[in-house]
């Protein structure tokens, strides 16, 4: 009888390291990194970040500025069962307190967001760890943000883009400044697409966040599969 609690609290460890270890792998080696930008309920987005995750999309964000506290939640298990089919990864925009009940992989905080140490104190507190991105303009703002423990930082926005219509392009000056400076993984972000992916890639760029490029796409997966070759095959 002991023997057999044994075993099988020693497959319920190795399955929890299993699971750690893929998800990991999966952060360590990613390079595209897709955002929703979710404005109304919609059955279809669902189906959207599946193809998504099948291109070869390696993290999906959720985020929404419009959703209620209820339909994020809602949407954000279903989302996360779909990533774990997949073996991918799921964030969350904004939010410790629903990334933490939805239980999601990390959480992407903007510059006007909660603080990186509060939000480590919550996520200590509650006993669960979840990757931390943080969203920079500038080289100050991200070698602030690696000082402050984040797990990546976001790099732009490298092009005019109407998901955030105030924020003004950071053009290349600084994807080339964090490929120099910045040793934590970091993608650029803001407008990047397949007609100016190779030119965020030549400027220095191994990882790049999309938006409208794979979730205003006709075909979701096809639109992240040409991404993926494009920064596989730099």
């Amino acid at each position: 009888m002991k023997t057999a609690l044994i075993s099988s609290e020693l497959k319920l460890i190795s399955a929890g390291t299993e699971a750690m270890d893929w998800k990991e792998k999966v952060f360590a080696d990613f390079c595209l990194y897709a955002v929703t930008d979710i404005k109304t309920k919609s059955p279809d987005i669902l189906k959207k970040i599946e193809r998504a995750y099948c291109g070869g999309t390696d993290i999906v964000q959720l985020r929404s500025k419009v959703l209620s506290d209820g339909a994020l939640m809602r949407l954000g298990f279903r989302v996360k069962k779909i990533a774990q089919k997949h073996r991918k990864l799921f964030f969350i925009n904004d939010r410790v307190d629903l990334a933490l009940a939805i239980g999601a992989d990390g959480v992407h905080l903007g510059q006007e967001d909660m603080p990186v140490r509060a939000a480590r104190r919550l996520m200590k507190k509650a006993g669960v760890k979840l990757w931390i991105g943080k969203s920079t303009h500038s080289l100050k703002q991200a070698l602030a943000a690696v000082s402050q423990g984040s797990d990546y930082i976001g790099v732009g926005p490298v092009f005019v883009t109407p998901t955030k219509p105030d924020a003004k392009s950071v053009g290349f000056r600084f994807v080339k400044q964090a490929a120099m400076k910045i040793r934590i993984p970091w993608v650029a972000i803001g407008g990047i697409d397949l007609g100016n992916i190779r030119d965020v890639i030549e400027a220095g760029a191994t990882r790049v966040a999309v938006v409208r490029a794979i979730f205003a796409a006709q075909d979701p997966e096809n639109a992240a599969r040409k991404l993926k070759h494009q920064m596989e095959g730099m």
